[in-house]
């Protein structure tokens, strides 16, 4: 069995939110409708079921916002064939798909988001895929060092990186 992989998964919340996946049944959604190359190619071939990722509103407050576990792993994304989908995508077919999906289920919602301000002042995060100038990817791996960090920073509520003296 391989080893559980860290995620990021990005999401415009109001495109899709936290609390939209919380409302569905089983907390459980496909991540649907990426169309970058590079997040599909994660999608497809790397994330796996068990694998765990960090839910991250993209958009006007950027913050990481609760953790999802992976429950089904890459597949077709069937949204590219409908053309009253707005993620359609007259070259993926059935029978050659061209994006895929993974569908996660919620795990955890953080009492408090970690804004992106608080994660550029986290020297453990000096290298994420996230923080690096000009990475806009909208699904992105985690060190498990960086995974456990974010983690453990938001599940100590009230706590700012400036209160580190303590």
């Amino acid at each position: 069995m391989a080893p559980r992989q860290y995620w990021l998964l990005k999401s415009e919340p109001s495109e899709f939110s936290i609390d939209d996946l919380r409302a569905r049944p089983d907390q459980t959604e496909p991540w649907d409708g990426v169309r970058n190359y590079q997040a599909r190619n994660f999608l497809r071939d790397r994330i796996k079921a068990g694998d765990e990722a960090l839910f991250y509103h993209s958009g006007k407050e950027p913050a990481v916002v609760g953790i999802v576990t992976v429950v089904r792993p890459g597949y077709s994304d069937h949204t590219a064939w409908d053309p009253k989908s707005k993620h359609f995508d007259p070259r993926s077919t059935p029978e050659a798909p061209v994006w895929f999906m993974v569908d996660v289920r919620l795990n955890e919602v953080f009492e408090t988001p970690l804004t992106l301000t608080e994660l550029r002042k986290m020297p453990e995060l000096e290298s994420m895929m996230l923080l690096r100038k000009g990475v806009r990817l909208s699904v992105q791996p985690v060190s498990p060092e960086e995974f456990q960090a974010i983690v453990s920073r938001a599940r100590l509520p009230g706590l700012s990186i400036q209160d580190d003296s303590s």
